[in-house]
Order: structure tokens, then C-alpha cells, then sequence
């Protein structure tokens, strides 16, 4: 018997197949590997990490947690177990014969195999934060065999039209250009850990018909030999385009059809729209469905083709009608439908019995571009659930793209831009960014809204007005694709910069309190960027557009120096303060405390508008301030006054005013009376009380005990040890922030705070 041979008849002991895989599966999803040893070898295990599960009468089971690498690599193989894949690799390192003998092998980490197509992947994890691989030579290896590997596969299944694919999947890398560049001249596909999660996201809700959306992806194109495609419809036309109309069994058209979902799964068929389908939602929809429901709208999908849809006119017409009846072909290939809208009510049939039996309305465009698509999307989705506004960013940014709008041209890069520097693995912000409909999390908390703000408020981009520039801007091309690719990798690099140097600061969190990777933060640092790049150029002449990133950010870095001193001193109390700089307000004195900083470290570094603002900053709650102090002057002057006179009846001034403070009241009233020469502006003793004369009152004799110690003990304080000394403090503090003067002094924010306490307690109360 040849090797070959020996190879073909040993190749099913290697696979587990069918009714076998559930097992499989269960060893594969678990967290931990197990093995089953003598007792007397536990010691010998146990040093090597592994721990009892379970104990029997001669054997002992141990486990340990999996190393990530075959972690990542059993949730692959569980992935394809998952999707319909009816046979796999037993072992975790399978040899396949590329050459003609079948005496060289090469190494495959998953095969996964079933009646259409061959999937092999090799795997790869680090652990860590996402750092760049360099996966030249595993390429090369792969592609260099890859016909021979693919020549193997046909000898073991002669009789089959499989498809064949290669994969590089990938956790935590970034690849290289030259690695990406090298993966499509083999026609490998490269997989990361953001694209296989998106599937076995997709698996959880639609089961076996997730694997329609894979295969899609991996043979787009290619065509699906079984798929009968003829089906009635009627002709028309509506807005321009030619449409078809008709009624299809979800099963046919779960086999074509594709959701442009927004992950990077998709990323590549940009622009994508489509909300992740909901558990919920379908669940709900594959109830209905069980109990006889059914919907009488239709799916609204848009069919790809390269050559024009073939449409065979019923030989009986309406003659004036602007429809026409017939036969329309529908494309045998995988990929060719696009679902724009009512993806639910498509995969609500996918594990259900009536997914063959019952028919689906269907309104089918044709060779939509994707612009148009997503407007489409939009306009009905504007009528129904509500787009919402981080979602209407993430599409706007492909939507805009190609306007005839600078104006809408330059949003589109912006959005684009804020986008990427979320979901691309090499960016320092890599899921710290909510894209499209990804929910908000404790370390994925910045908008793209504010990103985009914070791009608006730079001059990168410079100022466009009715669609001309006015302003220059310091990285804008006028190419949408040249300025995207030169300023994008500059953000990066210069957050990569700050994340790497500030690694506490970075990591925003529950359990964090890094003050740099949440909205204001990075609002302020990218403009920051922006204002040292255009000190840059006005003082070194610089052009970031010309000159390389990388050199434009040397430049740039003894600027950023100070700012990682200042981070790395700051006491609790500022750092509070700078977590919690909410709204416009707060996240421009963020930036303006960033410019600050870099100003005392270098002199000639002075923004626009820095001096102004803290100096306008200085006196930020003057106004406000003094206007609730006279607020509650004046009703302290009214109550005091009343509660005396309800008290005391006529005798109120004498009795209920300490002596000394009648004798200083008398006499600064006679003071200034005797400066007026009009007798009816002549004030009286009262008219001359002070904030602590009010006290002096208070606390006088019995006022406090019998006038005063209900109203003006401040709520929370009526246990307070002390007596009436302690609970009239307030007002001294009171007192002394009314007679600091009001055009030199700047009223402190704790000031402040206690003055909106006080205005609140006795004014807005009341």
C-alpha cells in the first residue's frame, strides 16, 4: 500500500465527524483542559499547574485554564462545529501532504469540511495589549504549499466540487502592510479577533444560518450549484431604478442573501448600515411565526450583479400598465442579495419548519451603489425605529463621502477618521470608541460625536464656508482619501504616544480613574494637537502635509513633555476635577488647562484666546455668585425683621438687636444720612445690618432658642454638637465671601457650590 494511501485511509481517524462532534464541542468551549492521571502522579501535575476536578477510586481528573493561544484557537474550531461544519480535525495540530509522495506535511491548526466547502486556518493570540506581528514567513509557508495542499484535498474527495479556503486568524495583532499585501497575492484571508466574534455572535442568534453570512463573505461571488432560482415577479420602476416584486421562500433567499452589518467583518464592503440582529427581537419573530403569524410587508433588498438581471416577459401582458409579469433569474451566487431593510423578519425563519413552506414578499432593487443604499436605509428608517444619532455618524461618514459638498466631504472624513481610530487593532483607541449601535461599556466611552467635535474645533481641516476654503487647514489635502491617510496615522501615533508614556492615565474604567481615554480627555488632546501643530508651522515653518508623520510628531513631542509631567503630579483633587469636566464648559477648560500647561514650560507657546479665557475663567462664577448673595441678603434683612417683630411686637429693635449692634447701626445710618440732601432717601438703622450682625442677632440671648433655630439651621446639621456658635458658621463664611472685593476676587468654585446651597435652602425653597 502506497503512503498515499495509508494517508487516505487514516485521514478519518483524524477527523471527527457528525454524530461525534457534540462531544467535541463540549471539550473545545471548555475554559479548561482536562486529563485523567494515576494518583501518585498528582504531585508531578499539580507543580505544573494543573487541579483537581474530580477524584475517582485509582485516577484523579485534573484541569487547568487553557492557554489563551488554544483558547482562541478551540473557539475557532467550536465556531465552525457551530455553523454546520460536519466534519473537523480531532488533533489541534493536523499535517497535510503538499507534495506528490505525501512525505512533507504542513501543520493546520483547523479543518473544517462539509458537503460544499474546505476551510483550513492556521491561528494566532498574544496576550496583551494589540501589538504588530510580523507573520512573513508564515504566509510565504503557507502560500508556498497551498496547491499542493489544495491537490491533497481533491485526491481525498475526487468526486467533490469543494471550495477551498485558507485563513490567518489572528488576537491581538495589527498587521503590517507588506504581511496584508502578501495575504492577497496567496488569496488568504485574514481573520481578527473582532471579525470571528462577530460570527459567533451571529451563530448565538440564528444558529446554522449564520453560516450563510460567512460563507458569503469567504466566497462571495462564487456560485451555488443547487439553488433553484427562477421565480415569478412583476417588473416596475420607482424613483429611477428598476425594481422587481415578488414572493420567495426564506430558505432560497437565506442561501444568497447578506446583512451589512457594521463590524469589521464587513469592513471592507464599506459603507455597511445595518443594526446587529437583535436575540430578542428574533426570538420574538420565530414565535410569531410558530403560531401561524405572518407579515404582509416586504424585505427590501438590493441585487448585485455583473450582468444585467435576467427577466423572461410572461408571453400575457396588461398592456397599459407600466409593470410587466414574468420569470426573473435570481444570481446562483453567494452573496448577491442585500438585505436593507427588515433583516428580522428574513432570519425569523431560519430555524423554523415553515422556513420551505411559507413565502416572503420582497421588493428587490437592482445594482443599487452604496451610498444609495444606506440613504434608502435611512429614509425608512426615519419613518419607523428611530436611527440613533451615533449610528447616523458611524453611516454619515459613507454617506458623505463623495458629495459634491466640501462642507459634507470634510464631515464624512471626520466621521470616518473618529470611526477608524475605534476599530482599527493598531490604534491606541481600539475599542474605546462606541461605533454605530455597539453598546456603551465602562472602557468603550467615547462618542464618535466627540471625537468629531473635537475635529471641528481643531484646524486640521481649516475653515470652509459655502463651500470654499477660507482658512487653510494644517492636514487638509483637498483629496478626501490623501487627507484621510495623512491625518489618520498621525492621530495614532500621537495618542500612541501619550498611552505609552501615561499608562495608568490611559485605562478609563469602573475601576479606574485614568483621566485620558473618556470624551474629555480626548476632545482635549486632539486639540491640542491641532494648536501645537500650528505653533509648529508659524514658528518652524514646518508642512505636515508634505513632511512625514513621523518627523512632523518629533516636532511635536517637547510640547507634549510638560503635559506628562503635569499628569504625572496631579493631586487627587485635580484629578477629580478633570474627570469631571461635563458639557462645552468643562471640556474647554480641559483644553484650555492642557494650552496652560505647555505655555508656563514654553514661552513662546500662546494659543488664541488662552490669557482671555482665564482671566474670564478667574471670574467665571463672579456674577452669579454675587447676585444670590444679594439675594439672600435681602430676604435675611426681611425675615430677621419680620420673625423679631412677630416675636417681640412692637419693642422689636431694642429688645431682639444686641446693644452694641443698635449703637453701630444708629450710628452708620446718621453717617450716611447726613451725606444726602434728599431727606426721602434717608435710610434707617435697620438698612445698615451686615451678614454677621444678622448673626450677632441670632445667637443674642434667647433669640436663637425661641426665633431663630429652626429657620436657619441648615438641613442636616440639627444634631450638629456646638450649640448655635457651630450651626450659624455659614453665615460668617457668608460674610466674608460678600466683602471680598468684587472686581479683584475671584469666587472660588467651593465658594460657589456653598452659595448654590445656601440660595437653594433659604431662596429657591422658600
Amino acid at each position: 500500500m502506497t503512503i498515499q494511501e495509508l494517508f487516505k485511509n487514516k485521514f478519518n481517524e483524524l477527523m471527527v465527524q457528525d454524530n461525534n462532534l457534540s462531544s467535541e464541542l463540549r471539550r473545545r468551549q471548555d475554559d479548561y483542559e482536562k486529563i485523567s492521571v494515576p494518583h501518585d502522579q498528582f504531585i508531578k501535575y499539580n507543580k505544573l499547574g494543573w487541579d483537581t476536578d474530580k477524584a475517582y477510586k485509582t485516577r484523579i481528573r485534573l484541569r487547568k485554564v487553557k492557554d489563551p493561544e488554544i483558547a482562541f484557537e478551540d473557539g475557532i474550531w467550536a465556531l465552525f462545529a457551530k455553523l454546520g461544519f460536519s466534519s473537523l480535525n480531532k488533533d489541534r495540530d493536523l499535517s497535510i501532504p503538499h507534495n506528490d509522495n505525501f512525505t512533507a506535511g504542513q501543520e493546520v491548526n483547523i479543518l473544517a469540511i462539509d458537503d460544499e466547502c474546505i476551510l483550513l486556518v492556521q491561528s494566532r493570540c498574544c496576550t496583551g495589549d494589540p501589538q504588530q506581528g510580523d507573520f512573513k514567513a508564515t504566509i510565504q509557508d503557507i502560500g508556498g504549499k497551498k496547491d499542493g495542499i489544495i491537490k491533497t484535498l481533491k485526491q481525498l474527495y475526487p468526486n467533490s466540487k469543494h471550495k477551498i479556503k485558507f485563513i490567518l486568524a489572528t488576537k491581538n495583532y495589527y498587521l503590517p502592510e507588506q504581511d496584508t499585501q502578501l495575504l492577497a497575492n496567496y488569496d488568504i484571508l485574514h481573520f481578527d479577533e473582532e471579525t470571528l466574534e462577530y460570527y459567533q455572535d451571529l451563530s448565538k442568534y440564528l444558529g446554522l444560518a449564520a453560516r450563510y453570512q460567512l460563507l458569503g463573505n469567504i466566497f462571495s461571488g462564487q456560485t451555488i450549484p443547487e439553488l433553484e432560482n427562477k421565480i415569478p415577479a412583476i417588473q416596475g420602476k420607482m424613483g429611477g431604478h428598476t425594481y422587481y416584486s415578488f414572493s420567495v421562500e426564506p430558505e432560497r433567499l437565506l442561501k444568497i442573501a447578506y446583512v451589512l452589518h457594521r463590524n469589521k467583518a464587513n469592513k471592507k464592503l464599506m459603507p455597511t448600515y445595518q443594526r446587529l440582529i437583535k436575540k430578542s427581537r428574533l426570538t420574538a419573530i420565530q414565535q410569531f411565526i410558530e403560531n401561524i403569524g405572518f407579515f404582509p410587508n416586504s424585505l427590501v433588498i438590493n441585487v448585485e450583479t455583473e450582468k444585467s438581471l435576467h427577466f423572461e416577459r410572461a408571453n400575457t401582458q396588461v398592456e397599459s400598465s407600466i409593470s410587466k409579469i414574468g420569470i426573473l433569474h435570481l444570481p446562483k451566487t453567494y452573496r448577491s442579495a442585500y438585505i436593507i431593510d427588515s433583516q428580522h423578519r428574513l432570519y425569523g425563519y431560519a430555524n423554523s419548519d415553515y422556513r420551505q413552506t411559507n413565502s416572503i414578499p420582497v421588493v428587490a432593487f437592482v445594482n443599487l451603489n452604496r451610498t444609495e443604499q444606506v440613504r434608502l436605509f435611512m429614509q425608512i428608517n426615519e419613518n419607523q425605529k428611530a436611527v440613533p444619532k451615533n449610528l447616523r455618524n458611524t453611516l454619515n461618514a459613507d454617506l458623505l463621502w463623495n458629495s459634491s459638498d466640501l462642507e459634507e466631504r470634510i464631515k464624512a472624513i471626520k466621521l470616518q477618521v473618529a470611526q477608524d481610530l475605534g476599530e482599527d487593532i493598531d490604534s491606541p483607541l481600539y475599542d474605546k470608541i462606541i461605533i454605530g449601535e455597539n453598546p456603551k461599556t465602562s472602557s468603550r466611552c467615547i462618542t464618535i460625536d466627540s471625537v468629531k467635535t473635537a475635529l471641528d474645533r481643531s484646524n486640521f481641516f481649516g475653515v470652509i464656508n459655502k463651500n470654499t476654503i477660507r482658512k487653510e487647514g494644517s492636514f487638509f489635502i483637498g483629496d478626501s482619501e490623501a487627507t484621510y491617510w495623512k491625518l489618520l496615522p498621525f492621530l495614532k501615533e500621537a495618542f500612541r504616544y501619550f498611552k505609552d508614556n501615561l499608562k495608568n492615565e490611559w485605562k478609563a474604567g469602573e475601576n479606574n480613574e485614568g483621566i485620558l481615554s473618556i470624551n474629555a480627555g480626548i476632545i482635549s488632546l486632539i486639540r491640542i494637537f491641532s494648536d501645537v501643530i500650528d505653533h509648529l508651522i508659524a514658528e518652524l515653518k514646518i508642512n505636515p502635509k508634505t513632511e512625514p508623520n513621523e518627523k512632523v510628531l518629533e516636532e511635536c513631542k517637547p510640547y507634549f513633555i510638560p503635559l506628562l509631567d503635569y499628569y504625572n503630579n496631579l493631586s487627587t483633587e485635580e484629578r477629580l476635577d478633570l474627570r469631571k469636566s461635563y458639557g462645552d464648559a468643562g471640556r474647554a477648560k480641559y483644553w484650555r488647562k492642557l494650552q496652560q500647561v505647555i505655555s508656563k514650560a514654553k514661552n513662546n507657546f500662546n494659543p488664541d484666546g488662552l490669557s482671555k479665557y482665564w482671566e474670564d475663567e478667574a471670574k467665571q462664577y463672579n456674577e452669579d455668585s454675587f447676585k444670590m448673595i444679594r439675594d439672600i441678603e435681602t430676604h435675611l434683612k426681611s425675615d430677621f425683621k419680620q420673625s423679631l417683630e412677630d416675636y417681640y411686637s412692637a419693642n422689636w429693635f431694642k429688645k431682639g438687636v444686641p446693644p452694641q449692634v443698635q449703637d453701630a447701626a444708629v450710628l452708620l445710618a446718621n453717617q450716611k444720612n447726613r451725606e444726602l440732601d434728599d431727606n426721602e432717601q434717608e435710610i434707617d438703622q435697620w438698612d445698615c445690618m451686615t451678614i454677621i450682625d444678622y448673626r450677632r442677632i441670632a445667637t443674642y440671648l434667647s433669640n436663637w432658642k425661641d426665633v431663630f433655630d429652626k429657620k436657619y439651621t441648615k438641613p442636616g446639621e440639627e444634631k450638629m454638637p456646638g450649640g448655635k456658635d457651630e450651626k450659624t458658621k455659614w453665615m460668617q463664611k457668608l460674610e466674608r465671601i460678600r466683602n471680598q472685593n468684587v472686581h479683584s476676587y475671584s469666587v472660588k468654585k467651593d465658594e460657589f457650590e456653598f452659595l448654590c446651597e445656601i440660595h437653594e435652602w433659604l431662596i429657591e425653597t422658600e
